[in-house]
């Protein structure tokens, strides 16, 4: 993939202080295209698709947002925990602003919490559904393809 006049405003964006004071690229200073293509080889090795873990996540977070900040058990699998702050975030892309949404997502098989986690934001999944972009090694909020599926049970 080629980085477009699109692909170089978006990594502008996603510096620190631009959007959040973190930024999206963590210590990872490759483009953002091959980023994005080195995940998208890591959803083929793992055998992951898109849309049924975005799905998931999206349901989580429906589920996660009736706990009112606290902790929700969902089918006997997962801890979910919904956070909600005041203000939006704009996609680094341009192509929308999202609420202060972040959710803390725990495996817990037969109701157990394991220690096993992944944390990610209503924008993180936007970006990962939307743009294949799982953000930089070390960003805050980078969701590492592997560990989202052992936690998403996928």
């Amino acid at each position: 993939m080629k980085m477009s006049p699109e692909y170089t405003k978006a990594q502008e964006r996603m510096q620190p202080g631009v959007i959040t004071s973190d930024g999206f690229l963590g210590d990872d200073t490759r483009p953002i295209v091959d980023i994005i293509a080195a995940d998208e080889q890591m959803i083929t090795k793992l055998g992951l698709d898109f849309e049924t873990m975005c799905s998931l996540m999206h349901r989580l977070i429906d589920e996660g947002r009736k706990g009112l900040g606290e902790p929700v058990t969902v089918q006997n699998s997962w801890v979910v925990r919904v956070d909600e702050a005041r203000g939006f975030l704009a996609s680094p892309f341009d192509d929308g602003i999202f609420r202060k949404i972040n959710v803390e997502l725990e495996l817990a098989p037969n109701g157990k919490p394991t220690g096993e986690k992944i944390l990610y934001s209503e924008l993180s999944l936007h970006l990962i559904e939307k743009h294949h972009f799982f953000q930089g090694k070390g960003s805050p909020f980078r969701l590492d393809p592997a560990q989202a599926k052992k936690v998403l049970r996928l």
